[in-house]
This record gives C-alpha cells, structure tokens and sequence, in this order.
C-alpha cells in the first residue's frame, strides 16, 4: 500500500489530493463501496467487477482511492485484463494517474463516462507519454417500463449446460463484431460462457425449435443488472429476436431481484440505438473507452 499527495487545483476545488494503493479487497471495498453504491446504475461495470473478484472470476491489478481533506472523494479499480473503471474518479486526476502508472505498467486502457474518461486519459498521457486512441462509444441505458415487441415468432428459455458450444460461438462472432479492439474480450471464452450458463440468466430465444439469438444478464449487485452481450447471428436478424430476448432477460433480471436493470449499446450502432428505446430503455449517460498505446 502507497499513499501519493499533490496540490490539485479544479474548479472550486482547490486543495491538496492524496491517493492511497491497496493490496486488500476488504480494505479497498470498504472505502470504495459507499461512491459505488451511492450509484450503482452509473457504477455498473465497477459493480460487477468487485462482484467478479470476490467469486474468484477476476484477478485485481489496482486498487486505489483518491482523498481531499481526509475523506474519500474518489476510487478507480482494474483487474487484470480490462480497462481501468474510472467512473468514480474526481474532476482532478492527476495524482491518480501519476499513481496508477507507476502502480500498474500493464495499465493499457480505461473506460467509464465520458467526462471522468476524457480527464483521466489526458492526465495519463501527460504522465507516461502515451497516446490516446478511442476504442469505443457507448450510451449505458435504464430500464423504465418494459414492454416486450409484439408479433416476434418464438420463446424465450434459460440456457443449459448442453447449449455452451453453441453460445461460446455465438460469444466469439459478437466479440469480432462489437468489441474488435477492446481490452475487454475474454481470453478463455467458452470458460466465461459456462460460468453464466451455471449462475443464470442466460437467455436463448428460440423459433421453429431452433435458437436463433441469446441475451446474458448478470444477477443483481446493489440491486442492479446489467444485460450483454445480446447477439442475433446474421442470418436470423431483422426478425425481432434481438429485441424479444433482451426484453424477456430484462424481465428475468427483475424478477431476481433487480431494482435497476441497464445495458450498453455501441454508439456506432444506430439499429441497438433504436431498438432498446422501444421496449423501454432510457438514455442515462454517454460512456467511452480508451486505449493507452
């Protein structure tokens, strides 16, 4: 554990910043916890990740909070293989980022709101040199009122251990499509696959008897969940499938539980941009994701 201190100035802000490094879960969540579940809709992805490491899913690579006159006033966490999650970082970064670069040579990434992004990677840059390229645009989205699409021939149906190849392969076409240069795609897929067919909410649509698109949903944290992939192979698309299994994981969600169900959509999608809003999702935020290179 590491404690860094800087004079940061920020609009109305001015005052000295300390950030702290920790090496312990507990510790780091116990500090952290509070800025997350203050808002977990914005948080999702720093949700679920804390959730990953305490099921042993996920292996952290930097655990840091961020203090102004002694209170916590910022978190940033990355495990190991994806961005750094900064939507809890304040406007003045700075000494963050002067910590995590030295804290975490294999920090090649960072992704939350677009402001807390955007103030990150520059200060990242100006510290290691790097350049700033952007990966991805995202819009994260709130459930409201669900209303399922009308007419779409099939059912819904959880998934089950016999349907992992088939999803594994779904899982790798939809990553070449949506995620290409992401830090995010996972190195072993299929063990990724199994480990949400095995929790629930892994949701194939089927019609004729035969699946034509799936949807996972993560159980809730903080009464949250968040719904992705979605995926509809080529062949089946333009049929509603997409739109009728989303609609029917975000209807699982909530009855696990969730008070609050989201997704993301890829900004550079206009078809997932148009469809959520349909059967009730609303526009909360813009996100991006960067790559330090």
């Amino acid at each position: 554990m590491g404690i860094r201190s800087r004079e940061e100035r920020s609009a109305g802000h001015p005052g000295r910043v300390d950030v702290r490094l920790h090496d312990d879960l507990a510790g780091f969540a116990a500090l952290a916890g509070p800025l997350y579940d203050a808002d977990p809709v914005r948080h999702t992805i720093a949700h679920t990740a804390f959730d990953a490491v305490r099921h042993g899913a996920a292996t952290p690579a930097l655990l840091l909070t961020v203090y102004r006159r002694g209170e916590v006033t910022g978190a940033a966490l990355r495990v190991v293989g994806r961005p750094l999650l900064v939507s809890a970082l304040p406007p003045a970064v700075a000494t963050a980022a002067d910590a995590a670069a030295a804290a975490d040579p294999d920090l090649d990434a960072a992704t939350g709101p677009v402001t807390e992004v955007e103030a990150f990677a520059a200060a990242h840059a100006a510290r290691t040199g790097s350049a700033v390229h952007v990966a991805m645009r995202q819009r994260l989205f709130r459930l409201l009122t669900l209303c399922p699409p009308r007419g779409v021939a099939g059912s819904a149906r959880p998934a089950e251990t016999g349907d992992v190849d088939l999803l594994t392969r779904w899982y790798g076409a939809f990553a070449a499509e949506a995620v290409r240069e992401l830090a995010a795609v996972p190195e072993n897929p299929r063990l990724e696959v199994a480990d949400a067919v095995r929790r629930g909410g892994v949701l194939l649509w089927e019609a004729d008897g035969s699946p034509v698109a799936f949807a996972v949903a993560r159980p809730p944290v903080a009464g949250m969940s968040r719904i992705g992939p979605v995926y509809t192979p080529r062949g089946h698309r333009g049929r509603g499938y997409g739109s009728a299994v989303t609609a029917a994981t975000a209807a699982w969600a909530r009855q696990a539980g969730a008070r609050d169900v989201v997704l993301f959509t890829n900004l550079a999608n206009p078809v997932s941009n148009a469809i959520y809003p349909r059967i009730g999702f609303h526009p909360v935020l813009d996100a991006l994701e960067v790559a330090f290179r």
